[in-house]
């Protein structure tokens, strides 16, 4: 897909993209310059001044991040500098535009990083073929003090947490761990690593090459600078922190629709009127009740049913989970379940906010409580659509599919022979994620796509079924071979 890039403003991330596809190290210089090398302290300093943040979501502070590293680093232990690059988020297409048009811009600031933290190596994890290909070329064209590495990562939801990007660049699986763990102390290889978003690396770059006080010349005094949004899936924006969230749908041609998401699947629901009302900034978000996230906007055009729209977007989040604790295994599954049960006339807002509410702060990373954060916004932007469900079982409109999804190879499905179901209730015993017993005893099936990590339970509820009542349905990954002793 091909993405537009709109600049609100004198450009700073994206600049020269008006007239240079990609900028090769030559055209890099040509916009940039060469950066000086800074002490750890003077680069600590230097992103203090402008509280420097996080672009990939969390927005925590880049200073206290450099300071972590660096204390955990003890003496002679070399330190690894990680640019997050994964962007399986859909919806989101700014990190891979700076990889793909400019990725100089993110190795100058991962090198400035790199040189202050005395790094050993540098690695770049990424999902877009085309992002790969022009790091990989970056690298190339330039000689560096260090190693550089890029890491491809399988595009999910999931891969761009911290920790499954840590395991990603060890050679493991990248979910993230069961526990939580902190990069700045043991990292990539174990050793402490600085791990921030790929824009952040290149908002560093930036800093350094304007200095403190012209970075501060636009933006807002607390969050002053530029910023990234990808609006509706296909344009990328940069535009100085502040903005009116109304300028930016005007500047893409796109209307807020029936209301919009703004921070992307973690983030938060906003109502049409309130876009003249929101300034594009942390604080101006929290006015409203929403969040910056990673910038993702996505309106939800008319003529589609906006419950069942959160609902597949809710059903696609459960089964991108890595399904290792509690929260997502059971608790995200729930939510599917009363939203859907909301949308057919049978359910109720209360049933869906104690779903939400069971698994937030306790799972192994922040997905259950970024996905409650989507559903229980959604709960009062659409209210009015959630009465018309409750009063006549639907609202005539059915889902378009308008919010982009990733689905991916999880299209097998649990089904039940109504004819041979006795209502025994092993099922549900056996894979509670998704199958449930309705009053009666008899199984509900969570209908949505199956996550690979439920397939094996899966399995074993068929084999288990004294009925010979299920079945799995659709394409499904054979079972495990079975060794011989």
């Amino acid at each position: 897909m091909t993405v537009k890039v709109v600049v609100l403003g004198t450009p700073r991330l994206t600049m020269g993209f008006d007239r240079f596809e990609r900028l090769d190290l030559e055209r890099h210089r040509a916009m940039h310059g060469r950066l000086a090398e800074l002490s750890l302290g003077d680069l600590i300093q230097l992103v203090e001044r402008v509280d420097l943040r996080g672009r990939g979501g969390a927005a925590f502070p880049f200073g206290k991040k450099l300071a972590a590293v660096s204390r955990s680093a003890q003496a002679g232990v070399r330190t690894v500098v990680l640019v997050n690059g994964a962007e399986g988020e859909p919806g989101s297409a700014k990190d891979a535009t700076l990889l793909t048009r400019a990725p100089h811009l993110v190795l100058d600031g991962a090198l400035l990083a790199a040189h202050a933290l005395k790094a050993e190596e540098i690695v770049i994890g990424v999902e877009e073929a085309a992002a790969d290909r022009s790091i990989r070329a970056a690298i190339a064209e330039r000689e560096l003090p260090l190693p550089a590495r890029v890491v491809r990562l399988t595009q999910r939801f999931i891969s761009g947490e911290g920790g499954a990007l840590v395991k990603a660049a060890n050679g493991e699986v990248p979910i993230p761990p069961g526990r939580k763990v902190r990069a700045a102390q043991s990292g990539v290889y174990g050793q402490p690593t600085l791990v921030s978003n790929t824009e952040t690396f290149a908002q560093l770059a930036v800093l350094a090459s304007l200095g403190s006080d012209l970075y501060a010349s636009v933006g807002t005094p607390n969050e002053p600078g530029t910023t990234l949004f990808t609006v509706a899936g296909s344009t990328v924006v940069e535009a100085a922190v502040g903005t009116s969230l109304s300028t930016v749908l005007d500047a893409c041609g796109v209307e807020p629709g029936q209301g919009l998401i703004v921070g992307g699947y973690h983030g938060a629901w906003l109502r049409p009127e309130a876009v003249s009302l929101t300034a594009l900034s942390r604080a101006g978000l929290e006015a409203v009740g929403g969040t910056l996230g990673a910038g993702i906007i996505l309106p939800l055009d008319q003529g589609t049913c906006p419950l069942e729209e959160v609902i597949k977007v809710a059903a696609y989040l459960a089964a991108e989970s890595a399904g290792q604790c509690g929260p997502c295994r059971l608790g995200l599954p729930d939510i599917v379940r009363t939203l859907s049960a909301l949308a057919e006339g049978a359910g109720s807002v209360q049933a869906v906010r104690r779903a939400a509410g069971v698994g937030r702060g306790r799972g192994a990373c922040s997905h259950p409580d970024g996905t409650a954060r989507f559903v229980l916004s959604a709960l009062e932007v659409f209210s009015r659509d959630i009465e018309i469900h409750r009063d006549h079982g639907t609202c005539g409109l059915k889902a378009t599919g308008v919010l982009p999804l990733q689905v991916g190879e999880m299209t097998s499905r649990l089904a039940i022979d109504w004819s041979r179901c006795e209502g025994h209730g092993v099922c549900a015993y056996v894979a509670p994620e998704i199958v449930h017993l309705d009053r009666n005893g008899y199984p509900v099936v969570l209908n949505t796509p199956m996550p690979a990590w439920v397939e094996r339970d899966a399995r074993k509820a068929v084999a288990m079924c004294p009925a010979l009542a299920l079945r799995l349905v659709g394409q499904v990954s054979p079972p495990p071979p079975v060794r011989k002793s």
